[in-house]
């Protein structure tokens, strides 16, 4: 047998762990483990950036249920994936970054892209580690993946020497093989706080249910359903929690959600934290009397904010959820005789009644409102929400606030959004890494669409999804060239950027008025004056026609400024097949005092509808 070299280890050890999927950009050296990945039948996404890279492969990890691998070069290439990083250790995604470095007989040399990436790392992963000789890559590797795996999930980083990637070993007879890892232990709960819990439950007058996104990585939804079912609870789903449950479901309270954070009295935590998306828990948005449980994976988390420590369960949600429904027995809520129900009804129907109404607008040019209803009316018509055929990646202030409410989904992880961070720039990569999931390449199913073992819990469906972009123009510039590389796959992705010439908001209506702004900002006179005029900190160019990118990479672009064209494109691109974008061309939208959701004191927000109560202006991310 001819000596194996690092990069042939490094595959093998990935392959033999089961991972069939690397995101990344390639260069010296760590294009020879790429090579050799793909020789054994490992997929290679070639990206245009290590950010969208990183993106890609953290949420592949929410998706799948199994850590994301990524695989960049040294130096500049690590700094370029560190959003990776974070966007995997805020959200709980499991995620492992591969990366070269110079080799080790340089260290401190100034070697060719040298960097400390462990002591830079290591606060930001659970595991940073660099591997010093062949035969101890394979027991690195699986630690790592393992590290990003088990318990709460989160990012590992592992530094690969150029010296080890492009090495040989001599002997191979006790190399250490890798075989795919059980999955993770799902610790149960307490009785005794079991008990103390199902009693509180029982007691309230109130209650309400938070689905949180750490639910839907724990395919908990037949638990969660199991449970709404016998307890008639009202639930409230947060962003990507969405679909745990239908949207549709009787007892879902999203359309009246500042009702049921005022009022609720004992609230259950599934999945969810008490961050600034629940408003940390506290008055005005919540009930000042309102008691929190938590279920969690994360100890760390318990007990955080308005939270009880004393009524906090650290487990698995498939876990504790039927211990808790034994706890119960056969108690339930009976929300048809509670003025609590009857408020949120009330809520619902007025919110709904003012979502149709922006939705009817029949206004020139286009609000946001109309022309995401637009949207959702074609696509819902070719395929409707029960038929869970439709994946959703949202990102923009006023576009992913508004479409929120708007997109409803019907099955869990169909809905991507910019998370806890509120990142701007992860709709292209999450896009690319939802087409992979659930359809993979050419023919073959991904591995969220066929379940992979038992960590899918039997909830993904079977069949093929078309990937849908919600994207805000600012937010679409974050990415873009990410195009190229759907493109290139033969991904089948439909993008609809709503362009309003501006993050927030745009400048003008009209491309006069927009030259005239530039004109002003141009000249030596702007703010000169108590009212500048000119194109502000927040000004993109007016009209830009995103559809060409499309286009440039053999896709389809289609332009579309009335709901009827809106109507026709989603159509069109629905059947493309391919790589299509429609640049959507909206009014600039109203200006205003800039600040987050939960900034907007609860006197501010009486007398405005829910929409507006929770979304407020804003932060590039706003109110998730």
């Amino acid at each position: 047998m001819a000596p194996l070299t690092g990069a042939q280890i490094i595959a093998h050890s990935l392959r033999g762990l089961g991972v069939t999927v690397i995101f990344g950009i390639v260069g010296i050296p760590v294009v020879e483990i790429a090579e050799e990945a793909i020789n054994l039948g490992v997929k290679f996404i070639g990206f245009r950036n290590e950010q969208a890279a990183g993106y890609a492969a953290s949420v592949y990890g929410y998706l799948t249920g199994r850590p994301g691998v990524c695989l960049v070069v040294g130096g500049p290439g690590i700094l370029h994936a560190v959003p990776g990083i974070g966007n995997s250790s805020v959200n709980a995604f499991p995620f492992l970054l591969l990366a070269g470095s110079s080799e080790t007989h340089l260290t401190t040399k100034g070697a060719f892209q040298e960097l400390d990436a462990i002591s830079f790392l290591t606060p930001h992963t659970k595991l940073a580690l660099r591997t010093t000789s062949h035969d101890a890559v394979p027991e690195a590797i699986k630690n790592a993946y393992r590290t990003a795996w088990y318990g709460r999930p989160g990012p590992s980083f592992i530094d690969l020497p150029a010296d080890i990637i492009q090495g040989t070993l001599s002997s191979s007879t006790d190399l250490p093989s890798t075989s795919p890892l059980p999955t993770p232990p799902k610790p149960s709960a307490d009785e005794l706080t079991l008990f103390k819990v199902a009693q509180l439950l029982k007691t309230a007058r109130s209650p309400l249910i938070v689905i949180g996104k750490g639910a839907a990585y724990a395919r908990a939804s037949a638990s969660i359903t199991s449970l709404i079912s016998q307890t008639r609870i009202p639930f409230l789903p947060t962003p990507m929690g969405k679909g745990v449950l239908p949207d549709s479901h009787p007892l879902n309270t999203a359309s009246a959600r500042s009702t049921a954070l005022k009022e609720a009295d004992v609230v259950l935590l599934l999945g969810a934290r008490l961050n600034w998306i629940l408003h940390f828990g506290s008055p005005p948005k919540w009930n000042p009397r309102a008691k929190f449980i938590q279920i969690d994976i994360d100890p760390n988390t318990l007990g955080s904010n308005a939270a009880d420590p004393a009524l906090a369960i650290h487990g698995d949600l498939t876990t504790v959820i039927p211990q808790l429904q034994s706890h119960l027995s056969t108690w339930h809520y009976n929300p048809d005789s509670s003025p609590y129900t009857s408020h949120l009804l009330a809520t619902k129907e007025r919110n709904l009644a003012t979502a149709a109404k922006k939705a009817s607008d029949t206004t020139l040019p286009m609000t946001h409102s109309a022309a995401l209803s637009a949207i959702e009316r074609t696509l819902h018509a070719l395929s409707p929400p029960e038929d869970g055929s439709i994946v959703y990646v949202s990102e923009g202030a006023n576009t992913m606030d508004i479409s929120r409410s708007i997109f409803p989904v019907s099955h869990p992880r169909l809905r991507l959004d910019a998370g806890t961070h509120a990142t701007m720039g992860v709709g292209m990569g999450y896009a690319i890494a939802a087409h992979i999931a659930y359809n993979g390449l050419g023919t073959q199913l991904g591995e969220a669409a066929v379940g992979v073992g038992s960590v899918d819990g039997g909830e993904s469906r079977k069949k093929s999804k078309k990937v849908v972009c919600i994207e805000g123009d600012s937010a679409f510039g974050f990415s873009a060239m990410e195009v190229e590389t759907m493109a290139r796959y033969g991904m089948d992705v439909l993008i609809f950027v709503i362009n309003n010439g501006g993050v927030y908001h745009g400048d003008a209506d009209d491309v006069s008025s927009w030259n005239e702004l530039q004109r002003s900002t141009l000249s030596s006179n702007q703010g000169k004056g108590e009212e500048s005029k000119g194109l502000r900190s927040t000004s993109l160019s007016f009209g830009t026609e995103y559809e060409s990118l499309a286009s440039m990479v053999g896709g389809l672009g289609i332009s579309a400024r009335t709901v009827g064209e809106v109507e026709d494109a989603t159509r069109e691109g629905w059947g493309y097949g391919g790589v299509c974008v429609v640049n959507v061309l909206v009014g600039k939208g109203e200006g205003g005092k800039l600040e987050f959701g939960w900034q907007a004191s609860g006197k501010k927000a009486e007398g405005l509808g829910e929409e507006e109560r929770e979304k407020g202006k804003g932060g590039r991310g706003s109110k998730l």
